[in-house]
């Protein structure tokens, strides 16, 4: 089983700074403004350090 991030755009706010922008150690999610983050998945190692920071919980890693 793979897993993949999604991003849950309803529970982002997008109001601020994504902070698991950050803690991500690949830099796979970026963020435009205050849009919600965009995961760059061919560099995402599927971690979930940013998954477990988003006060949210918008971040979600997911079985493929």
């Amino acid at each position: 089983m793979s897993k993949k991030l999604n991003v849950i755009k309803e529970k982002c706010p997008q109001n601020h700074k994504c902070p698991s922008v950050k803690i991500c150690p690949v830099n796979a999610l970026r963020q435009e403004g205050f849009n919600a983050p965009t995961v760059d998945h061919d560099k995402c190692i599927k971690c979930g350090k940013c998954a477990n920071f988003c006060p949210k919980k918008a971040l979600v890693l997911e079985e493929d």
